[in-house]
This record gives structure tokens, C-alpha cells and sequence, in this order.
């Protein structure tokens, strides 16, 4: 071999080091961008019928292609519901239709919603504002712990919160008027106005929906034959999988007056905790003179 030759294959060589020392930095940059997020990042959304438009990162994470929100996210739910597992902890469920947006500055999430409802679990470390066209929401954490709020329009159109854990407090935009619904408050506004806060047990819903699932036989396909064999549809596998809810759901208060239980007396409680006594058997000789006593009277 000659010294062009060794010249060409070390040259070669270098180039093949050095599109793999490339490959390799950029491979290690994408896994790097999918297991540490951009600072704005807000969590990854998952949905059936949902459209999305802004900034928005379609990254690897743990395995699977997700989708992650950004700042300034635009977030249309057609239909069904979606979740939000934010990257800083916490879970935000959507029911549909719904439509908002949702942004991120110096760690604090701001959801404006538009329609729809939501529901969010989050942690006490995680600063939440839920902005409507005439209510700013923030849900309050009590003792630094978790909290867990609805925020959305019942089917009637009135505006419904629900404070299951910690208590939300509620701003009117235009006035400046605040109210605070403590743990356990499920309230309703008309037309966005603090003055119609009134009570309204139930109203705000956004459940986990039944998810179906179906198990088909894997397909066959034979290029040489004519007509394809069919599978059996009885291999065809439904399954539901749902959420066990108790039988008897109560939600509000028992009003009324207490009933007290009045103490027995002394001689009450004595006379009922002594036993009866079975009277004491009569001798022989007592039933002898009685039965000569009844023998021997006036009346005999």
C-alpha cells in the first residue's frame, strides 16, 4: 500500500470519528432536552380529541413520544377529557369542550380558561392562578397541604367552584371584590358577579369517563392466496375499565338539634344492673301447713 493510500484511509477514517463523535453530541443533546425540559416547559398533555397551537416540544420521555406544553400553549379538547402531568408536580384534568391557554413565568402557572372545566390536584410547592373572563381563582394551600379544586361552567351556564382540598379565593376582575371558599365549598356565580356566590352541592363535574379497550387476534396476510382468511370475531376481546364509586354519595351537612341522653339515677342504675332474683323454693314443711291451712278455712 502506498503513502497516498494510507493518507486516503486515515483521512477517511478521521471523517467517519469524526461524523460519529457528531452524531453521538447530538444524540446525547436530544435525550438531554427530553430528560431535562426547557425552563418554560409546563408538563405533558395527553388526550383523544385535542389540537394544539403555540410553543410546544414533541420530545422522547421514558420511552414514549409525548407531547409537552410550553408557555404561551394554546389547548383546544374537542371532545372527552385530557390531562396535564405538570413538570412540577401534580396532575390538571380537563372535560370537554374546553378551550384555554396556559403560561409560565418564575415558575407560577397561569391557566386562562375560556370553556370547559377542569380539576386540579397539585402540591403546595406549585403556585396555580385560573384566570376566566371575569374571575381570577388561586387555590390556597391549609398546612402546606396538597390541594384539590374544580373550576369551570356547570350545564346551566352559571360559573362553579369546588375546594375538595384547601380553599380557593376568588377575585372579580373588573371590581376587585374577593370572597374565599373554604375546604369542602362547592359554590356558583351568575354572569361572573361575587354578590350571586350561593351554595350549589354537585354542579361542578370532572370525572375519570369508563375506558374502552379492544384486543383484536394479530392479521394474517398471505401475498400467494386470492382471498384472505378471516380471523374470528370471537377472538375479539371488550375491555372496560371504570372507577368503583360507593353506592351512597352524600354531600352537605345534617342541621338540626343535638339530642342529648339524659343520665339515669343512681337507684335507676342500680335497680337495673342488679339481676332477678328467682325466689328461694318453698320447703316441705311450709307447703304442708299451707295445704292444711287452705284445708281447715271458713271458706273450704
Amino acid at each position: 500500500m502506498t503513502s497516498a493510500d494510507n493518507n486516503g484511509t486515515s483521512r477517511g477514517i478521521a471523517s467517519f470519528l469524526v461524523c460519529a463523535a457528531m452524531f453521538a453530541a447530538s444524540f446525547a443533546g436530544a435525550v438531554a432536552r427530553a430528560d431535562n425540559p426547557p425552563t418554560d416547559a409546563i408538563g405533558v398533555i395527553e388526550g383523544e380529541a385535542i389540537s394544539i397551537e403555540g410553543p410546544m416540544n414533541v420530545e422522547v420521555v421514558r420511552g414514549q413520544v409525548k407531547t409537552v406544553l410550553r408557555s404561551g400553549s394554546d389547548v383546544h379538547v374537542r371532545a372527552g377529557q385530557a390531562r396535564i402531568d405538570l413538570v412540577d408536580g401534580g396532575q390538571i384534568m380537563i372535560c370537554g369542550p374546553a378551550h384555554f391557554s396556559m403560561f409560565k413565568a418564575g415558575g407560577a402557572i397561569t391557566l386562562a380558561l375560556d370553556s370547559g372545566t377542569i380539576h386540579a390536584v397539585i402540591g403546595s410547592e406549585v403556585s396555580l392562578n385560573i384566570y376566566t373572563p371575569q374571575i381570577q381563582a388561586r387555590p390556597i394551600s391549609i398546612g402546606n397541604g396538597a390541594e384539590d379544586v374544580l373550576v369551570g361552567w356547570d350545564s346551566a351556564g352559571a360559573m362553579c367552584i369546588r375546594a375538595n382540598k384547601g380553599a380557593v379565593r376568588l377575585e372579580q376582575q373588573l371590581t376587585g371584590q374577593t370572597v374565599l371558599v373554604p375546604q369542602t365549598g362547592d359554590v356558583s356565580l351568575t354572569n361572573g358577579q361575587i354578590e350571586s356566590l350561593r351554595a350549589a352541592a354537585g354542579h361542578c363535574v370532572c370525572a375519570v369517563q369508563t375506558v374502552y379497550q379492544i384486543f383484536m387476534p394479530p392479521l394474517q396476510y398471505d401475498a400467494k392466496a386470492k382471498v384472505q382468511a378471516d380471523f374470528d370475531p370471537n377472538l375479539i376481546i371488550l375491555v372496560r375499565r371504570v372507577r368503583v364509586r360507593p353506592t351512597l354519595i352524600f354531600q352537605g351537612r345534617v342541621e338540626g338539634d343535638a339530642v342529648v341522653a339524659r343520665a339515669a339515677s343512681p337507684a335507676q342504675a342500680t335497680k337495673s344492673l342488679s339481676a332477678p332474683q328467682t325466689p328461694p323454693e318453698a320447703s316441705t314443711w311450709t307447703r304442708v301447713k299451707t295445704y292444711f291451712r287452705k284445708l281447715w278455712s271458713p271458706s273450704t
